[in-house]
This record gives structure tokens, C-alpha cells and sequence, in this order.
């Protein structure tokens, strides 16, 4: 397979816009003159360390992402044995603030536990800790990789693992279009191009879609309220990669925007957003990479008041503008000593963000305003090792130090209603504090198609300025933000085995343990109808973010592929026992399992290659799990049904029917205090036509 694409090749009209681009944008490189002829332009990281081998690690290769009915990034990763989002729901109808990613049942709310990198980039919201899932495409991705289990290296590899997203380059993608419409009025429109550009090549990829939606309402739940949940999403994203100084150039720029309305009129969201980031990966005597970005980020959100019998609904909350804006970078270098393999670095993340609403409705409007907000800066240095002791032993050791401060912190209320107008101004004391963390562990190969290993690691996670300071509200229940949150801290050990008995066949189970200290959760603190502090009146539950004592986890991973011909075959599982060690404020939670973590998952999938035809089938199952904190809403268990073919005509055309949710499972995504339940796509049905070149 090429490194890259032949300058001979057959230039499409979209082709020759992306090189006139890549030509103007960059005439010229450093080194690129002397380095054409010597480097081979991948657009890849550093190689993985091999103490890597220690770890628990799932890959979805790109066959497996983009073959998911959905087109949905997040669908896809649930594959991924323990991963899951706050809700069921996907980011056509999910509000953004349940699109954050877990791992290992620890439960979550907005925020990721897991960190998130594309291209080495962390890609949560700077301000709320969410992932922008519709911005992230599928068709421009080459591998999935997951590790389970947090520690050291950069960015501090998250509370309960990392996710790591990486770019189609040359030889791994096509040229292509893809336009298919389905139900409910919906319309996906996609396409993409990858080419040479000198001695390097543009990646560049765009997407629309858009749909009337559903009724997330369950029918026997419906009132005069109730309306389809109608999204529209667009997102543009285009990649460089040109030789410089004995290695390559990265650079990246992405642009998306994104709007939802959830099952009421009055019920909506809305995000923008732009990315840019700079990566140098030098490949020489000594490895080096040097990384630099930029986010900037901008949600909005409208939640109603809802009459018991949903007849009436009125404006509770108007989050009208939340920016957010992050940067940062790290400089990580690769030294072999011996035996040893180093990796040495330091990092940088800034952030900065406030909400800006409107609430106490008086009949007519929203009247009174609050604005809250602040900065968080984590700066931290990481060194670790991989050393072959032997043939069959390989001993691993990371660890990183981090400074952590929250400052500018800072709420203004403007109540105008009832009364005469009042103002409040506060301001945050400033805090900071140091944070250690690691991860240890080995693996051992008795014979050549097993690799047994082992690992432990502590981690930590710094509140985002969304769990200090925003409020919200989901249906009549209502959450408010806490100020004075301390940072997670996460203990975990695992054990397990990977057995390889051919290229085309693997199979990894895990066990594990994980205790989450200071978790942040949504803590029952009273029942409405009242007014609360920092949220105003309130009909349903009235919440607050604090910190749990713990939450603990134990249980078991597995997943597996086999390749036979143009058959392929993968099947996850995840067996998680999680529960809450709750006292004082959260004493009511104890024993608990925290909420939206089922006990079972289950994922399986087949596709077949039939020479110019594809078709593909999967199954994932989720068993029961609670919607609130104080298991008095159980959702039920769901079993959704996928299908998917690709059939050739000429010219490089094929058609594509896709069925998401065949069966039409009723999937329950939550429920309200008052037994209102809403729910998660139903059946959808795509047909459409996609050119590759």
C-alpha cells in the first residue's frame, strides 16, 4: 500500500481545490526541500510505547466506525466495552450537556471522565467538559484506540482512561460523497477528499444533516406540550501534514455548528464552535512531539416549566450565551537508554468560561439575570518508562505532577421579581493545590499467542467551570452548581489476558477495581415546589453538585474479533457493580448505584465483504439502570438491532439503506420526578448514494 497517493492519480474538481489551498497556505517548509525524498509523510504520532502491552486496550478499527447505521461517532464507541454517555440518547436529541464519556462505571453528568484526544488534542468543551460528538466524523477517522484505567503521561490520561481518536492518512481513506435520506424528513449529506500536496497531502471533510425528529415523550406520557425534537448540525474540518526539520507538520482547523430541541418548544440547545491546533512530530535519533492548540466554544440552552398534566409549559430558564474558550500544549521527547524507552514531557490546559441567564418568569418574560463564571489552569510534567526485563517480561512505570488553580471565579444575580430589584455579587476565593498521579504495571508473555498483564494507577480530575458554576433544569427537577467542588481522585488495579492465536483473530478480558474519591454528583436535597438557592423556584427535586465520599467499581471487560475472509465478527461485554459510599449530605445515596450505570452491556456486530457488496448487522444491549440518585426511577432494559448494506451500481456509485433500531425498541432514556419517561431514537430508515473515488 502506498504512503501516499501518486501526483498521477486522477484529480477530482473538489481535489484540485483542496491542493490550490494547501499550495497557497503553505509554499513552503522548512527542510521540506531536503526532507522529500527521505521522510515518509504519515500524519501519525509517535510510535505507541512498548510498555503499552500492560494495559487494557480496545481498538475499533475504521471498517467498524464508519459501518454504524447511525453515522454517529458516539454510537459507534459503544462498542467499546464500559464506555457509555450520561444518557441513552445520541447528539441528535440528547441535549450536550449528557454527552460526556465514562469509562468503567463510575457514572458521569455533563463532564468526561475519560479523556478524549484526536490527533493527540484534548476535544472536551473547555467550559462543561462535554464532547461536541456531531463535529466528530467517523468517515475521517482510521482507528479508535481505548484505554481503560487512568494515570500518568500527557494531559493525565483522565479519571478512568483515554480515548484516542486518529486520523484517516494516506492508504487509509477514500474520496467520497455520501447523500441518504430517512425517516422523519431526515437528510445526511457528507463528503470528503485526501491529496497530495507537494511532498505532504490536505485532508479535508464536511457534513450537514438535519431531521424533523421524534417525540422523545413516551406516548402514554403526552400532553398538549409535546412536540418532535427537530436537530440541525453542520461541521467542516480540514488537516495538513508536510515534512519539516527530519519529521512532519500537523496542522488542523475545524468549524462546526450544532441545534437541538428537545421534545418541547420551549426546550432547546445550541453550540458552536472552532478548533485549531498546530502538532510537530520529529522522527529522528530522538523522537519528539510538540503540540499547540486553540478552542473556542459557545452553548446556549432554553428549559421550560411544565404543567403536571403537560397541557401548559412556560419559560423557566434562559442560558442565552455560555462561551468558552481553552488552549494549550506539551512538549513530550522519547529517549531509549538500553533497555529502557523514556517518554519525558510537560503539558498545559487553560481555561475559561462563564454562563450568562435569564430567570424568574413574571407572566411575560424571563426578568432577572445571572452571570457566573471563572478560569482554571492545570500545568504538569510527566516522565515514564518501559523496560524489557528478558524476552517475555516488560515492566512499565509513568508518573506526572500537576499544578492545578481556579481563579476569577466570580456570580452576580440581578432578581427583579418579586419586588423591588435586588443584586448580589460574589466573588470565589481563589484556590489551587498539587496533584500526583501514576500507573505501574507489566506484562508477561508465557507463550507467543498470550500476553498476560497487570497494572494500578491513581488519577484525578479538576471540576469544570460547568459543575462550579452553572445551573440547570431538566424537566420540573433542577441542579445547582457548587463553587466549592474539590478535585476526583481515582484508585483503580486490573488484571488480564490477551490471546492472539492468529493475526485475524484476538480476544482481551479484563478485570478490574476502581474507587472514585470526591466523586461529583447530583444530590437530592429537597422536594418542590419551593424557591432554592441558585436556581429560583422549583416544582420537582431539587439538586446540587457535591462531592460523593466515593464511588467504587469492580468488574469484568472482554472483547473480541475475528477476521475470516471478507467475514468479520466482534463482540464486547462489560459486567459493572458500581455503587456510592455516601455520608452527611450525600448520606442518603450510600449503597447506591450511581445513576444511568447499567449492570450489563453487551455489544455484537458482523460485517461481510462480498466482494463489491458490504453489509453489515449488530445487537447491543443495555440492561436496567436508574435515573436518579436515589433508585426511585428505574429505566428499563433496552435491545436495539442494527442493519446496514452497501450495494454497487457503476462509476464508483453505490447505494445505501441503513436501519438504526430495526425492531423499534422502546429504549428509555429518562424520567422525571413526576413519571413523565422520554425516550431514545426509535426506529430510523436511510436510503442514499455514495460515490467513492
Amino acid at each position: 500500500m502506498p504512503c501516499f497517493r501518486s501526483s498521477r492519480a486522477r484529480v477530482q474538481p473538489f481535489s484540485v481545490l483542496l491542493v490550490a489551498a494547501a499550495s497557497t497556505l503553505f509554499p513552503s517548509l522548512p527542510g521540506a526541500a531536503l526532507a522529500q525524498d527521505e521522510i515518509v509523510v504519515t500524519g501519525a504520532p509517535l510510535s505507541p510505547m512498548p510498555g503499552e502491552a500492560a494495559l487494557a486496550a480496545v481498538v475499533l478499527d475504521r471498517e467498524a466506525l464508519v459501518a454504524d447505521p447511525s453515522g454517529q461517532l458516539e454510537n459507534a464507541l459503544r462498542d467499546i466495552p464500559g464506555f457509555q454517555l450520561f444518557r441513552r440518547s445520541d447528539a441528535r436529541s440528547a441535549n450536550p450537556t449528557s454527552q460526556g464519556a465514562t469509562l468503567r462505571g463510575i457514572g458521569g453528568n455533563a463532564s468526561s471522565r475519560a479523556l478524549v484526544l484526536l490527533d493527540g488534542v484534548p476535544v472536551e468543551d473547555p467550559f462543561a467538559g462535554w464532547i461536541a460528538w456531531p463535529a466528530l466524523r467517523p468517515e475521517s477517522l482510521a482507528t479508535v484506540r481505548a484505554v481503560t484505567g487512568g494515570g500518568g503521561g500527557a494531559f493525565g490520561g483522565g479519571l478512568t482512561g483515554t480515548i484516542e481518536l486518529s486520523s484517516a492518512g494516506p492508504g487509509q481513506r477514500e474520496d467520497y460523497v455520501h447523500a441518504r435520506y430517512g425517516s422523519r424528513d431526515s437528510l445526511d449529506l457528507e463528503g470528503g477528499a485526501l491529496v497530495d500536496a507537494g511532498a505532504g497531502f490536505l485532508a479535508a471533510d464536511a457534513h450537514f444533516g438535519r431531521g424533523d425528529g421524534f417525540f422523545t415523550t413516551a406516548p402514554a406520557d403526552r400532553g398538549a406540550v409535546d412536540t418532535r425534537s427537530p436537530y440541525e448540525q453542520g461541521s467542516i474540518a480540514a488537516r495538513g501534514v508536510f515534512p519539516a526539520f527530519a519529521g512532519e507538520l500537523q496542522v488542523r482547523f475545524a468549524a462546526f455548528y450544532d441545534e437541538r430541541q428537545r421534545g418541547q418548544r420551549l426546550v432547546t440547545s445550541g453550540t458552536d464552535g472552532a478548533d485549531a491546533s498546530l502538532r510537530y512530530v520529529g522522527r529522528g535519533a530522538l523522537p519528539l512531539e510538540l503540540l499547540g492548540y486553540v478552542q473556542a466554544r459557545e452553548y446556549r440552552a432554553t428549559f421550560a416549566r411544565t404543567e403536571a398534566d403537560r397541557s401548559a409549559e412556560q419559560p423557566a430558564l434562559d442560558q442565552y450565551n455560555t462561551p468558552g474558550l481553552g488552549a494549550g500544549g506539551k512538549i513530550e521527547v522519547r529517549p531509549v537508554i538500553g533497555p529502557a524507552s523514556l517518554s519525558l514531557g510537560a503539558d498545559l490546559r487553560y481555561r475559561k468560561g462563564s454562563t450568562n441567564e435569564r430567570y424568574d418568569f413574571d407572566g411575560d418574560t424571563l426578568v432577572s439575570l445571572r452571570r457566573a463564571g471563572g478560569e482554571s489552569l492545570v500545568a504538569g510534567a510527566f516522565a515514564g518508562g518501559a523496560f524489557a526485563a528478558g524476552e517475555r517480561l516488560t515492566l512499565t512505570a509513568e508518573g506526572r505532577v500537576d499544578r492545578w488553580s481556579l481563579s476569577n471565579g466570580s456570580r452576580t444575580e440581578i432578581d427583579r421579581l418579586p419586588g423591588p430589584e435586588a443584586r448580589s455579587d460574589s466573588l470565589f476565593p481563589d484556590r489551587h493545590g498539587w496533584e500526583p498521579s501514576g500507573r505501574v504495571g507489566l506484562a508477561y508473555q508465557p507463550a507467543g499467542a498470550v500476553t498476560l498483564r497487570a497494572s494500578a494507577y491513581s488519577s484525578w480530575r479538576l471540576p469544570t467551570l460547568n459543575e462550579l458554576y452553572r445551573p440547570y433544569r431538566v424537566g420540573p427537577d433542577a441542579t445547582a452548581a457548587n463553587e466549592a467542588l474539590e478535585p476526583e481522585r481515582g484508585y483503580g488495579a486490573e488484571v488480564g489476558v490477551d490471546y492472539r492465536p492468529l493475526s485475524t483473530a484476538t480476544l482481551s478480558v479484563t478485570g478490574f477495581r476502581v474507587r472514585a474519591e470526591n466523586a461529583i454528583a447530583n444530590v437530592t436535597l429537597a422536594e418542590g415546589p419551593g424557591v432554592f438557592p441558585g436556581v429560583g423556584f422549583v416544582f420537582g427535586s431539587y439538586r446540587q453538585r457535591l462531592n460523593l465520599d466515593a464511588v467504587e467499581a469492580w468488574g469484568l471487560e472482554a472483547a473480541g474479533k475475528l477476521r475470516l475472509g471478507g467475514f468479520d465478527l466482534f463482540a464486547s461485554y462489560a459486567l459493572t457493580d458500581a455503587e456510592v459510599d455516601g455520608s452527611g449530605d450525600t448520606a442518603a445515596q450510600d449503597g447506591f448505584a450511581p445513576p444511568q450505570v447499567p449492570r450489563h452491556r453487551v455489544s455484537l456486530s458482523a460485517r461481510a465483504d462480498l466482494g463489491p457488496a458490504r453489509l453489515g448487522a449488530g445487537l447491543r444491549y443495555t440492561s436496567e439502570q436508574f435515573e436518579d440518585d436515589l433508585e426511585a426511577r428505574p429505566l428499563g432494559d433496552a435491545l436495539v438491532v442494527d442493519a446496514s448494506a452497501e450495494l454497487p451500481l457503476r462509476g464508483g456509485l453505490s447505494l445505501t439503506v441503513a436501519a438504526e433500531n430495526l425492531l423499534d425498541e422502546r429504549v428509555e432514556d429518562g424520567i422525571d420526578v413526576r413519571g413523565a419517561t422520554t425516550l431514545a431514537q426509535p426506529r430510523t430508515l436511510w436510503a442514499g448514494l455514495k460515490w467513492t473515488g
